[in-house]
């Protein structure tokens, strides 16, 4: 589940990241310069991924706050016997 600061980070990578791409496919589809259309989409696609999957030093103190609430409020065991 995504959260709002993620929706915003994923937002602004795209920013940088979609007018690469359009650029990129203009380049290959009308222009046909296929080498430097193919790198700029390729670029615009390795943005979204590097942002996705690249931790970044403030993203720890979120990523600790993630772990501890989960550690925090585990759900209790419920026994057998009060099952019935």
């Amino acid at each position: 589940m995504a959260g709002i600061i993620d929706t915003i980070k994923l937002a602004g990578t795209l920013v940088l990241a979609l007018p690469a791409a359009i650029a990129g496919l203009e380049l290959v589809l009308i222009r046909g310069q296929t080498t430097m259309g193919a790198a700029l989409i390729g670029l615009a696609i390795g943005l979204v991924v590097i942002q996705h999957w690249l931790t970044l030093p403030t993203d720890i103190p979120e990523l600790f706050a993630k772990q501890l609430v989960g550690v925090v409020t585990k759900e209790p065991e419920s026994d057998s016997e009060d099952e019935r």
